[in-house]
């Protein structure tokens, strides 16, 4: 068995991950942010040593707030990127590097490839960009597996907030025009735990589910696992909704790398709502 850091573990995605890897054996550093300043070179060479994989969750991913705060929001998703990448690269250490759909510019109509040209929108897709090249240029063995649309049992995120709101309100709204891939956190966890086991070549991944569809259409796959009347969601645009950050419209990512490795991809999104609607919605 390995013995594994995960940085970022007060997050979403470290709340599955850590008790996976426990379950299968491994040695588990779970550090949060007050364990390891990622931006702390010295610190992150000190938490990687003797370590056999780096897992780095760690992250800004206040979309909105990047916008105004982009140095801060750089700090953590390149420097800091670069500060564990470099240390693995030091140690030996294996590396998976979590990033993100936003690095595309959003605007294609077919899955985007590995290898598509990058164009981010918004501050935070910049500096997640700047985070996998950091990531690569030092470890060029290193997993960078982007993912899009997470949703788990460890923290806010779309999935709990509509069974909440489906307590308080009697019909939503909610945008039809956005296209993505709904990932529950368990599959991807279960994912990048595959990736590391089945020794697959560094590069860039993509850790999304199968299929697609809108945040419309997932708020009424919500509704139909809670039991409830779909047709209390309505469509609308994001347009009607405007944020500081500009929103990919099209966030579907391609899978063929996994099948031209011999390994098998994320399940289908309406599957993984299925299996992680118990718990997610105890209660449904």
């Amino acid at each position: 068995m390995a013995r594994w850091v995960v940085t970022g573990a007060a997050g979403m995605l470290a709340h599955d991950l850590v008790p996976l890897l426990e379950k299968s054996g491994h040695e588990v550093s779970a550090l949060r942010r007050a364990d390891l300043d990622v931006t702390d070179a010295e610190a992150c060479r000190e938490a990687v040593d003797g370590q056999d994989v780096v897992a780095n969750l760690a992250a800004w991913t206040a979309v909105d707030h990047a916008e105004a705060h982009e140095s801060e929001a750089f700090a953590v998703n390149a420097v800091g990127a670069a500060n564990i990448a470099a240390a693995c690269a030091r140690s030996g250490a294996r590396m998976v590097h979590v990033s993100t759909d936003y690095v595309f510019s959003g605007d294609a109509t077919s899955p985007y490839a590995v290898d598509a040209p990058i164009a981010p929108r918004s501050a935070y897709g910049r500096t997640k960009a700047a985070g996998e090249w950091a990531v690569l240029s030092h470890c060029p063995g290193a997993l960078v597996v982007r993912t899009a649309w997470l949703y788990g049992a460890g923290g806010s995120n779309f999935a709990t907030t509509m069974a909440r709101l489906a307590g308080e309100r009697e019909t939503l709204s909610v945008v039809d025009d956005q296209r993505g891939q709904p990932t529950w956190t368990m599959d991807l966890a279960d994912a990048i735990i595959r990736l590391v086991e089945a020794d697959a070549p560094g590069g860039l991944w993509h850790g999304t589910s199968g299929g697609e569809t809108t945040w419309f259409g997932f708020a009424r796959a919500i509704f139909d696992e809670l039991g409830l009347d779909p047709t209390r969601v309505n469509p609308t645009t994001t347009e009607a909704f405007p944020r500081p950050a500009p929103r990919p419209a099209y966030s579907v990512l391609g899978h063929e790398r996994w099948a031209s490795e011999g390994l098998h991809a994320l399940p289908d999104w309406r599957d993984g709502l299925r299996r992680a609607a118990a718990h997610l919605f105890p209660a449904g």
